[in-house]
């Protein structure tokens, strides 16, 4: 919005130049969608604990989040807010990008929200169906990847993908499999990982810092080609809504750092990472994802080899799945496991930035 009615004037008064650069309403993003996430949560809080919204613990998991019953989710909401908002703001809300990225986030948000408010506020414990949850996830993919597949990023790339230190792989038809596969993947992965005080929402900021640079330099020619990536013209606008995602995940840790005042719960996590899945195929950085989210293909992973073998040996690999549960139930305290997974987080995170000059 501040593009589209403050550039135009930029003749009349100059400093509205400044209105034209990806980094300075990126900047102008994020901290925009901290102060309102900072701002918003505790009346959200507030409210939730006065409706008695609060998250559901499981009996036969580590007994040490017991008394978490009752703690306020639905979080994401906040962040799903505040990110939206902001993006509105500072984006060129003609980009198409930005307006995929918007509607991806809206989808997967009310997706969730539907499943928290059926958990939480109708009171029934499965919540919306696992087929029904998969399918809107399903079909939001599909309208992404065959959006791209019919109007690509960069023709001559449609249906490749890029495989760092390997080479480019042309995938036809199965393209579009593919992209579903990462968007619903990377949805279900944090979801997954949403267990524990901080743990997913840090990660994602790790991961959307690291994608706002791609981004950035995905779209811009010049650094296209010097660095030999593929250029994505018209991706670099992405860059302010993954900033919008950092700040109002910043200021919604906050309050769900270790001992959490509030959960996102399926709200947050579903848009958070499908949204990232989204990103990574519009810039034809697909395949990085996997690194830059190697804690979240770690967790879902563990459950699905968890499950896996409980059904072909009826043994256990893990103590429990996901695998944060596990390290939880060897001894080590919450914040430990929290900290480490950040840790290993921010690792691949420069890995995946190392991977730009290894082409």
């Amino acid at each position: 919005m501040f593009y589209h009615l403050l550039y135009p004037l930029h003749n009349i008064f100059s400093p509205f130049n400044i209105f034209q650069y990806i980094t300075f309403r990126s900047v102008g993003a994020a901290l925009t969608a901290l102060v309102v996430s900072l701002f918003i949560t505790p009346g959200v809080i507030r409210k939730l604990r006065n409706f008695h919204i609060g998250q559901h613990i499981r009996v036969d998991g580590p007994q040490t989040h017991l008394k978490k019953e009752g703690t306020p989710t639905m979080g994401g909401v906040i962040i799903l807010v505040s990110m939206l908002f902001s993006t509105l703001l500072w984006a060129r809300l003609n980009n198409r990008f930005i307006i995929i990225g918007i509607f991806s986030a809206l989808w997967l948000g009310l997706l969730g929200f539907y499943d928290d408010y059926l958990k939480l506020v109708k009171r029934n414990p499965r919540g919306l169906s696992a087929n029904y949850k998969l399918l809107g996830q399903v079909v939001l993919a599909l309208i992404v990847a065959c959006y791209l597949y019919l109007f690509p990023v960069n023709s001559f790339y449609t249906t490749k993908v890029n495989v760092p230190l390997i080479k480019m792989l042309n995938l036809g038809i199965l393209y579009i499999p593919f992209v579903v596969l990462m968007i619903v993947g990377a949805s279900n992965a944090v979801n997954l990982t949403d267990g524990l005080d901080g743990l997913a929402i840090g990660n994602i900021i790790f991961a959307a810092l690291t994608y706002a640079v791609l981004t950035y330099v995905a779209g811009n020619f010049k650094f296209a080609s010097y660095l030999k990536i593929i250029y994505a013209p018209g991706t670099g606008e992405l860059t302010v809504l993954l900033a919008a995602m950092i700040g109002a995940g910043l200021g919604f840790l906050w309050y769900n750092a270790y001992p959490a005042e509030i959960f996102m719960g399926d709200t947050g996590s579903l848009f958070l990472g499908g949204t990232l899945g989204v990103v990574a195929v519009c810039i034809k950085h697909e395949v990085l994802l996997g690194v830059v989210g190697g804690i979240f293909v770690l967790e879902a992973l563990s459950v699905i080899l968890q499950v896996g073998s409980f059904r072909l040996r009826a043994k256990r690999i893990f103590k429990m799945a996901p695998i944060h549960h596990h390290f939880e139930l060897k001894g080590w305290s919450e914040p430990k496991v929290v900290v480490r997974f950040w840790i290993v987080g921010i690792i691949l995170a420069f890995l995946a930035i190392a991977t730009l000059k290894l082409r």
